[in-house]
């Protein structure tokens, strides 16, 4: 099957044994307004990714914000169902060990910054992630058996490749002249500290993550914002990745909670309310700075 994107260049990939249309996403996704194009954004990572934070925090003035973005921002989570910016249903063990039935990761309030700030614009987030999974393993878009059983992720899914065809199903309910590619948004580093080949490649791994997106899109400028995260060798991998690959922004952490880059966690190490609210409108912060144009 051939995707074509925006800048009229076509991605091939494999064609899926499932019929498309059992996804219904024709039927799903919004309309592009007259002479605009769905701004498409792309998430991936692991357990910070997909988010621990607790959806029944949200204050009434956010869920006024949020309803707002609603109406014209759509989520692709997971192979769920497609529909409007949400809080989403953990699994079973997420709930069991969390005590909470809501939960929302960076994408919330990146989506409810971009909508007020581009009130003009439709959005369509295509979110992919998976906890404890590793650059190294999982996402490694140089997937192999060894690195896989190196990382205990051998029977897990080849998260890079599943990303890959998960976009290209969900665009495949679009013309091509209906939406435009905006930027990647990646959140992963904490599991790559499991085998020090892993920590000590995590830079050059994600060189070669950022290099296989931008060339199964077709879009060579696809901005990256990355988030720091992970031990030091894997952050050292991040922070050079930022200095020499152009469109790539690392946003930086604190351990010290009066730093401006200090962000508020749960006992186990996720992000809480507060924690991953600053952190989505962080990313919307760098994207509309460095890489939105001016409205």
């Amino acid at each position: 099957m051939r995707l074509l994107l925006r800048s009229g260049c076509v991605l091939t990939l494999p064609i899926l044994a499932v019929s498309l249309a059992n996804f219904g996403y024709s039927d799903e996704l919004q309309r592009p307004d007259s002479g605009k194009k769905i701004k498409v954004v792309l998430f991936a990572g692991q357990s910070n990714m997909e988010g621990r934070a607790s959806g029944r925090k949200i204050t009434r003035e956010d869920q006024a914000r949020l309803k707002n973005a609603q109406k014209r921002i759509q989520l692709a989570f997971n192979q769920e169902p497609i529909g409007p910016l949400k809080v989403i249903s953990p699994s079973e063990e997420i709930r069991k060990i969390y005590q909470r039935d809501r939960i929302f990761g960076p994408e919330l309030f990146f989506g409810i910054s971009l909508a007020e700030a581009m009130p003009n614009e439709k959005f369509l987030f295509i979110k992919r992630s998976r906890g404890s999974s590793s650059l190294h393993g999982c996402w490694n878009p140089q997937w192999s058996e060894d690195k896989a059983v190196l990382m205990g992720e051998a029977k897990h899914p080849k998260l890079y490749h599943e990303y890959v065809d998960y976009v290209r199903r969900v665009l495949d309910g679009y013309s091509p002249e209906d939406y435009e590619l905006c930027a990647m948004l990646w959140v992963q580093g904490e599991s790559d500290d499991k085998a020090l080949e892993a920590e000590a490649a995590y830079g050059a791994t994600l060189r070669k993550l950022i290099a296989r997106v931008r060339l199964d899109t077709r879009h060579d400028t696809l901005p990256f914002i990355l988030f720091q995260v992970g031990s030091p060798q894997v952050v050292d991998g991040m922070r050079q990745t930022a200095a020499k690959v152009p469109n790539v922004t690392l946003i930086p952490q604190s351990q010290n909670p009066d730093s401006p880059d200090f962000y508020e966690k749960m006992e186990n190490g996720h992000y809480n309310y507060e924690g991953m609210k600053k952190l989505g409108t962080r990313f919307a912060e760098v994207f509309l700075r460095t890489y939105a144009p001016p409205q």
